[in-house]
């Protein structure tokens, strides 16, 4: 390997991965994708379930409602598209 591409690799190392559903795949080439994870509340010692949802960019339409993925940061590809699709983890069961 040459020393540009393990410098690249190591900057890359740091990028945050989530796993979340698809919950839209109306838009060209952008999937919008859930994460749900469970904190404890701070006031009330209860865990709460907290959604955020975010727009990934899918390059060949692969991926489809129901769908989990797992998706990583990446440069900003538009106004509210900072993410990209890494990886199916498991389908859809009614696909």
């Amino acid at each position: 390997m040459s020393e540009t591409q393990e410098t690249t690799e190591e900057n890359r190392a740091g990028r945050r991965t989530l796993e979340g559903v698809v919950t839209s795949d109306k838009m060209n080439k952008t999937v919008v994708v859930v994460v749900t994870r469970r904190v404890r509340s701070q006031q009330y010692k209860k865990y709460m379930t907290k959604r955020v949802k975010y727009k990934a960019h899918s390059e060949n339409n692969d991926f489809h409602v129901g769908d989990r993925v797992e998706i990583v940061e990446s440069r900003p590809m538009s106004k509210d598209k900072r993410w990209r699709v890494a990886k199916l983890v498991e389908r859809a069961r009614n696909a």
